[in-house]
């Protein structure tokens, strides 16, 4: 069954309006008809079933037959704040593939050894979209404006916050950590990490070091192993 994202549906309306470009793209290139079935996804946790009731290519017109409003609500809350990397297509496949496994925000941080300063979210926001779809998630995650650590440390969170680096110290393994069905904060830092200064202040902070094993990662993978590891442990 075809599925659109849709993330100006109302649940209260027994009818939807497709645009003109995904009306074109369902009635010319998937040679959907009337009478044909579809999903719709609004990215707040919502999943329509509908039948297109006029397959015009310009105004495709749907009947909702069936709203699930909490479909497959995530039990915890994972928020990760990623240093862009100076590669941007490592970022877009972390993001593409942490939407695919399970995360509900990415924090864009600039750091004192960042090698990339900006990034362009417009675009990096369609490949969350396209992965959404791809595997059938009804929450968007948000994807956060790039700011600096500093402005993040200083921004309240409720739940548990970690940071991952590579500096000499005491640090814990994530996953005897992680209190179950919470909300967790994981700082992912650059290709040549945290400065030590930057890890000192998000431990004034009370982030909790941690490591996330043996090996050095690269920045999305290391993202992607915390975005793993969380998941598996809330599963």
């Amino acid at each position: 069954m075809q599925l659109f994202y849709t993330p100006d549906i109302d649940a209260s309306h027994p009818q939807y309006f497709l645009s003109e470009e995904e009306s074109k793209h369902a009635i010319r290139v998937l040679r959907l008809e009337t009478g044909s079935e579809v999903q719709l996804i609004d990215g707040r946790g919502g999943l329509y079933t509908a039948q297109i009731h006029d397959a015009h290519p310009k105004r495709t017109i749907l009947k909702i037959t069936s709203v699930n409003t909490e479909f497959e609500k995530r039990n915890h809350y994972l928020h990760l704040a990623v240093a862009p990397t100076k590669n941007i297509e490592r970022l877009e496949w972390f993001l593409e593939k942490a939407t695919e496994i399970g995360i509900d925000e990415v924090s864009l941080i600039i750091t004192q050894r960042s090698e990339r300063k900006e990034a362009k979210t417009e675009r990096l926001n369609k490949i969350i979209t396209a992965a959404i779809k791809q595997s059938l998630k009804a929450y968007h995650p948000i994807l956060n404006e790039p700011v600096t650590l500093n402005q993040l440390l200083d921004k309240p969170f409720k739940g548990q916050k970690f940071i991952a680096h590579c500096e000499p110290g005491e640090k814990f393994n994530l996953k005897d950590e992680i209190t179950p069905q919470g909300r967790y904060l994981i700082l992912i830092g650059p290709e040549g990490d945290f400065a030590p200064a930057e890890i000192d202040k998000a431990l004034q902070n009370d982030f909790k070091p941690i490591s996330l094993g043996t090996s050095r990662l690269r920045t999305e993978t290391a993202a992607l192993e915390a975005c793993f590891e969380v998941n598996f442990l809330n599963r």
